[in-house]
């Protein structure tokens, strides 16, 4: 009874849905005139003439494009408690995420607004359609079991109890509405644990009894945790403890690399796996069909988006396209204005758009070289600052290096991934003091970056970096091969794909 109530309430946004299919445009008009209304009376409002209503040509030419280090005065305003700069009010909840280059982590104000009106509202959604599309799983007669993060103090407000930073996940997870709550395990006390070895094992105990019948969070941790509820079971498969466990909502890194581990811990063909794309910025898209892995954008959920054309990423006043504009197959770098107070912001994330009525998108990329392949989101100046201590503590010098990822491995069933460097020495260090050099490697990532140091902690979800040596004039002649040779061409340093990783490796063994 309770879950067919449930099941009416959530459908209830499937006309909502419909409306961001129908009728986009209006969609993006009108949030676009509600986030200048609301901020008028903000610092920032007053600023750039929020209180004038300008249209969407007026406020692209009034409002600058930042990135979160050019944000980043203004929302350290906002960390330490100031009113009104960027948003209305003095918001109590910041995300906290890896990928800046100015700080170990980035913070971005969510507000209720940004909670109530993103969020939770696209949370709805994703409920809906799946309840449209599965019935026969009745996933909100069961329990979703999610993963996520933590959450403490703000360290800009020692004094102000109530002000705090956390992954994302535990924000949304600490305020979720009673009904969500309802039907999500484990307990908050065991989802917001900060020891993730004590709360992989505490919550895989919890959850041997449960009637799970969705899963929700990154394929990097959920993997971990359904070995060792398998383990603890002593079940051939997690369909031996959950036998009406039917769906996953999954997202943060690319699916397509672990799909054969979960096909291999969920041997069902009726298992189900829908993708979302939920940033610390904002809610951003879902997947709405079933059998495609296109992402519908989400386009009433306190966001307003433009868009710039990735060749022109570079330029000193690169032109953001509204939705209008965007062409179908082209490459834009995201930028977007948020009920967070978040204006004309660089997200960093690339996008393609394969359909235009609807508008949906896959996810390409980033703005930089990166690894994100387990959430830890390593950019290239993390990586650059990492070989640099390596080489001055070892003597050494490199010449170029590339990093990919070691996938999870489904044949042997290790449930840890690694990353593969890939670097051509001038300098080499000592055989002996290679091991040196991969350990100071690691160690500094760690230190420069808080989500790769929480993926490597105790060797849960990540081991130490594997170090290959190529000999002198190896990526030389890649890029000879490619026609790249000279120029502006670069090797790529970070890539979550091993494309160019193997193509170098094969030239080791000719």
């Amino acid at each position: 009874m309770i879950s067919t109530v449930l099941t009416w309430a959530v459908q209830r946004r499937l006309a909502s849905i419909e409306h961001i299919r129908q009728q986009p445009l209006d969609a993006q008009a009108q949030v676009l005139t509600d986030l200048l209304r609301t901020a008028r009376a903000t610092e920032w409002g007053r600023r750039y003439g929020y209180a004038e209503g300008p249209s969407a040509r007026e406020f692209a030419q009034r409002v600058p494009i930042s990135s979160y280090e050019e944000l980043y005065p203004q929302i350290e305003r906002v960390l330490q408690g100031e009113a009104n700069v960027l948003w209305p009010g003095r918001p109590a909840w910041f995300a906290k995420s890896s990928g800046t280059t100015n700080a170990r982590s980035k913070y971005i104000p969510v507000t209720r607004e940004s909670l109530h009106g993103g969020h939770y509202r696209a949370g709805r959604d994703m409920t809906a359609l799946a309840t449209l599309y599965y019935p026969e799983v009745d996933i909100l007669g069961g329990k979703t079991l999610s993963l996520g993060g933590t959450h403490g103090p703000n360290p800009f407000r020692s004094t102000d109890a109530t002000s705090r930073v956390g992954d994302v996940s535990a924000v949304i997870m600490q305020n979720l509405p009673a009904w969500a709550e309802y039907v999500r395990t484990p307990p908050l006390e065991l989802a917001l644990l900060d020891e993730w070895e004590e709360k992989i094992e505490r919550i895989a105990r919890h959850v041997l009894t449960q009637d799970v019948r969705v899963l929700a969070g990154v394929p990097t941790w959920m993997i971990v945790l359904l070995r060792r509820v398998v383990e603890l079971a002593q079940a051939e498969s997690i369909l031996d403890v959950w036998p009406r466990l039917g769906l996953f909502l999954h997202g943060a890194v690319a699916f397509g690399p672990y799909r054969e581990l979960f096909r291999q811990l969920i041997p069902s063909p009726q298992m189900r796996y829908l993708e979302v794309y939920n940033a610390s910025e904002g809610y951003i898209a879902l997947q709405d069909e079933p059998n495609s892995e296109d992402l519908l954008l989400l386009l009433n959920h306190g966001i307003y988006y433009e868009f710039v054309p990735i060749d022109q990423w570079e330029a000193s006043e690169p032109r953001a396209i509204g939705l209008e504009e965007v062409e179908l197959g082209r490459t834009y770098a995201l930028i977007i204005s948020t009920n967070a107070g978040l204006w004309r912001y660089k997200i960093g994330d690339t996008v393609r758009f394969t359909s235009l009525v609807p508008y949906r998108i896959r996810i390409v990329g980033r703005t930089k070289h990166f690894l994100n392949a387990f959430g830890e989101e390593v950019v290239v100046e993390n990586a650059d600052a990492a070989i640099a201590a390596a080489c001055q503590a070892t003597g050494s010098t490199v010449r170029d290096y590339t990093a990919a990822p070691i996938y999870f491995a489904a044949h042997n069933g290790t449930s840890r991934g690694s990353h593969q460097w890939l670097i051509e020495f001038t300098q080499p260090p000592e055989a002996v003091n290679l091991p040196h050099f991969t350990q100071v490697l690691d160690a500094t990532l760690r230190q420069l970056n808080s989500d790769y140091d929480a993926k490597r902690h105790r060797d849960l979800a990540l081991q130490l970096p594997v170090v290959t040596a190529a000999p002198v004039g190896t990526f030389e002649r890649w890029l000879a091969c490619k026609g790249k040779l000279g120029g502006q061409h670069k090797v790529p340093r970070l890539s979550n794909s091993r494309e160019f990783l193997e193509e170098l490796l094969s030239q080791l063994n000719n």
